[in-house]
Parts: structure tokens; sequence; C-alpha cells
């Protein structure tokens, strides 16, 4: 029997079309004769929508029709089942629109990939593929990231943490007398280059510090390195057994690989979909030797481990090539098109990354129904007659 697996895209996050592309791509090489394929697409005020168009790239150029013609849905738990409810049933029609076996949530960014969605279906006890809530969110705050990084002996540039109710005067006098110019400005939560600028003078930063905090409340600031290769490598994987994929070196336009590069130039340069959507702007393989290429591949398996990450992730490395020293920039725990060129570059197609990253998610799953999460006490029988105390008398229960 066929496990019925739901395919979570979208969300409130400014990676939402970023997501949309990538869910569905993967919705095309997943092996249909294992798993019947429930597209779930959360639209950018988190409303679910589930029907027959729903899984159609093409209805994208028109959301509201695509909406119009959807059916709005809600999770629940039923007979043991997670079933997928008509939020607006018609009186005639059955309650249910479908159920899921299995969760697999292609998201991009803030509100969705950071925890949020994970920490949702967890509370479902359903199965879901990729990062657990804390690796989710540790992997999507770069500071947080770093610093754990950094306690583990895994390379990491030393960065600045600012918040959004400091003075951008006294943010710049800070950073002036801790950092070099050039400095990279980045929001502290967004992937896909968003919000990311270098600066150069004081001008610049002001106008970079600004820009970020358009993005996030708390933004990081950095020492851009000058002589940069950025190298990219896949890990899949649990906590048991990593793989590392083959390594990619991106070429970019400006300062940074932007946005542009990515998903517009990129996908022009390739024809779009049927490739990865930056492929237009990297070289695969590397062009690094291969001592280096085993440092890389060794610190991205390690930085998995450490994060506690699980399924497949991305690690994007920065090299000094003035120095050669190798440092791990950020984590992404759900790449865009779900890195597959760099494992098809390894010798593991799309269909097969994909059925391996759904095998860990039933693991993580049938692992953590044989644990102790809650036990039974008499601890509620002392409140019997109905008082709290507290409010009353000042006295609270003894921990």
């Amino acid at each position: 029997m066929k496990l019925k697996l739901g395919v979570f895209f979208g969300g409130k996050s400014v990676e939402h079309e970023v997501s949309i592309i990538t869910a569905l791509q993967a919705i095309e090489n997943i092996n249909t004769e294992k798993y019947d394929i429930v597209p779930i697409y959360i639209t950018k005020d988190n409303r679910l929508y589930c029907g027959n168009f729903v899984g159609d790239i093409k209805q994208y150029t028109n959301i509201d029709n695509l909406l119009k013609t959807s059916t709005q849905v809600t999770l629940a738990q039923q007979d043991n089942k997670v079933v997928l409810l008509k939020t607006n049933k018609k009186f005639y029609e059955s309650l249910v629109y479908d159920y899921i076996d299995i969760a697999f949530p292609i998201v991009h960014g803030t509100n969705v990939e950071d925890g949020t969605l994970q920490g949702y279906l967890k509370m479902f006890n359903l199965p879901y593929v990729g990062c657990d809530v804390t690796a989710s969110a540790v992997g999507m705050d770069k500071y947080v990231s770093k610093t754990i990084l950094k306690e583990n002996d895994i390379p990491v540039l030393d960065c600045k943490c600012f918040y959004k109710n400091e003075e951008t005067k006294d943010i710049i006098k800070e950073v002036e007398q801790n950092i070099e110019y050039p400095v990279i400005v980045k929001p502290i939560n967004l992937g896909s280059s968003i919000g990311i600028v270098v600066a150069k003078n004081e001008e610049e930063l002001e106008e970079a510090i600004e820009d970020a905090f358009t993005y996030a409340r708390k933004i990081l600031i950095e020492k851009a390195i000058k002589n940069l290769k950025e190298i990219n490598c896949s890990v899949l994987g649990d906590y048991e057994e990593t793989k590392a994929s083959e390594c990619e070196e991106l070429d970019k336009t400006s300062d940074i690989l932007s946005y542009e590069d990515k998903y517009i130039s990129g996908g022009k340069k390739t024809g779009g979909g049927k490739q990865s959507m930056n492929a237009g702007v990297l070289n695969l393989p590397a062009n690094i030797s291969n001592d280096l290429k085993e440092q890389i591949q060794t610190l991205a398996q390690k930085t998995f481990k450490v994060l506690g990450c699980t399924g497949v992730i991305r690690i994007d490395f920065l090299i000094d090539e003035d120095t050669n020293k190798v440092y791990v920039n950020e984590v992404n725990t759900i790449p865009g098109c779900l890195s597959f060129h760099l494992w098809k570059a390894a010798g593991t197609e799309y269909t097969d990354l994909l059925d391996k990253m759904i095998a860990l998610a039933l693991k993580r799953n049938r692992e953590e129904n044989n644990m102790v999460f809650s036990f039974d006490t008499n601890v509620l029988e002392g409140y019997a007659n109905g008082e709290l105390s507290g409010g009353k008398t000042g006295k609270g229960m003894k921990l």
C-alpha cells in the first residue's frame, strides 16, 4: 500500500516563490509507485490549500484564480490519522478532503523553514522530512549557528550581531572599531541573498544596515573576504551516518551572489526548471584540488552532525585565497532544488535522493515513538478542591 505524502510549500516568507519552484520540481521526481502525492500550498498569509491544480506550476502566474478553484484545508487528527479538513465545507460535502501519512516540507525562509512548520507537524506526531525543530531554528539563525560551530572548532568568520532598536551611528562606530572594511551586512535569518550587502565605507554601511533591518529585527555584520572563492557542498544523512555530495563553485556578477544571479539570470541561461535554479552561475565540479575538496566535505559532515541535522542540507563555504583558509559561511536546512544537482554529480539520481530523505524521516519518527515523552502522575489530585492558591495566599507550587 502506498504512503500518502503531503508536500508543503509556499508560506509567509520572502522566499515564497522559490519554495514553489523547488517543491513542484521535487513532486515531478518523487516515486509515484511508492507514494501518493498530496500537494499542499501555503499562502503568504498562512492558509493551506489543496486541489487539482495546486501542483501545476503554470497556475502560479495567477494565484488568486488558483485559490478560487482550490480547497482551503487544515490539519487535524481523526481515527489515528492526520487528515486534511475542509475549512469551508458545503453541507452536502464530506468534511475530510484527504489524509496524509508523512509530510515533506519544501519551504524556504522565515516562518516556515525556521522550525515553525516543523513544530506544527510535530504536534500531530506526523513524520516529516528534513531537519527537526531545533536544527531548523538553529540553522536559520546565522548568529546562533556560527556560535555553535565556533564552540565546536569549526572555522567561521568573526562577526557582530545587532538589534533593530540600536542606533545606526552606534552600530557603525562599533563595526569600524572592530572590523576592517569591506564588511558584509546580513539579515540574521534570511536566505537567497536577500538583504545581504557588501559595504566598503561608512555611507554604504549605513544604507546596508537600514536595508537589512527591513527584513529582520536582528542583523549580522562580518568582514568581507576580498579575494573570495565560494564553494557549496551538500550532506545527506542523520546522526548515525552522513555522506557528502560533489562540490560546486559559484561565479557572481557583483560582490556577492545575488538573488538575480541565483534565480533570474541562472534560470534564463539554463532554460529554467529542469536544472538547478542557480545552474547558470556555478562550476560543477568545483575547480579545487582533491585535498581541498576532501577538507570541505569533512567540514560539511562535521557541521551537519554538530547542528543535529537530518535529511539533506547544503553548507556554503568561503575560501580566502590570500590565506587559503576555509570558513563555513552558513547552513541551508532546506536548500533550493534540494541540491539535487550536487547529488546527481555524485551519482545519486533525484528520485533516489528523495526516497532516502523520506526513509530518514520515517526512521526518526519510529525512534521518537519508542521514547517516553509523558508519564502518569498524581500531581493534579492535590487540586481536587479547585483551589490553585497563588493569587489569594501568595503561595505557589514548590518546584
